[in-house]
């Protein structure tokens, strides 16, 4: 299902660029206008912009996962650590793939601050950040053991997601069509793959589990949780 509600606005908006829609075209170009000009307003914001869109950049995610999966290898997780790389390798892939199959050219502005190389749609820096906050999220949640908890990593993971859809588009680098289906289409491609690892999970004989509430493997918990004093049979060892 959650494949489902991020892949469909993806394609809808895929299909209407590949076929020049007008209203929609027309809505991107008024939007980075005054995006763009809201930026450009405020003296030091789109450096403020530029900093934070490499901070938050794909390379940051990427590294992240890569030391996720190191982690998670050396604690004994190799399958979780797996996920973590072809997560992230995939949504890098399928971005590079769907910005040759549309060739989207990206806005032209005036008194341009800020460039970026290739196609345009989707967006890679607002894909590679749903992409590596959602995973990241995945990743903690069985240790995250309060609801509240695990409502403000998600609330975090969106913060900083739409951030850098934000900025690229107050940057004039982007469409705002080109950062929402860079968003959808990573949301996805990890939904993808969480129901690839539950699935493999519960061939296993695991029982079944809700892996946004959960996380991708919710017996990680089992393992960081401290063993309670009444299984030693004299006292918590010092």
């Amino acid at each position: 299902m959650a494949v489902i509600l991020f892949a469909v606005p993806f394609m809808l908006l895929l299909v209407l660029v590949l076929s020049s829609f007008e209203p929609l075209n027309d809505f991107d170009e008024d939007m980075a206008r005054r995006f763009y000009g809201h930026a450009l307003s405020i003296p030091g914001y789109t450096d403020f912009l530029s900093v934070g869109t490499e901070v938050f950049g794909p390379w940051t995610w990427r590294v992240l996962a890569v030391l996720a999966a190191i982690w998670l290898w050396r604690r004994g997780w190799p399958r979780l650590a797996v996920w973590s790389v072809v997560t992230i390798a995939v949504s890098g892939l399928l971005n590079l793939a769907v910005k040759e199959l549309v060739d989207r050219a990206r806005p032209i502005l005036p008194d341009a601050v800020s460039w970026a190389p290739g196609p345009s749609f989707p967006s890679g820096h607002a894909m590679a950040a749903a992409t590596g906050t959602s995973m990241l999220v995945l990743l903690l949640l069985p240790v995250l053991k309060r609801r509240g908890a695990r409502l403000a990593a998600w609330g975090v993971a969106a913060a900083i997601t739409v951030f850098v859809a934000y900025s690229r588009v107050g940057l004039g680098v982007h469409w705002v069509s080109d950062v929402i289906a860079g968003v959808a289409l990573g949301l996805a491609t990890v939904a993808a793959t969480a129901m690839g690892y539950e699935t493999w999970r519960r061939d296993e004989g695991h029982r079944p589990a809700v892996p946004y509430e959960e996380g991708v493997e919710p017996e990680v918990s089992e393992e960081a949780s401290p063993l309670p004093e009444s299984d030693f049979p004299e006292g918590r060892p010092s």
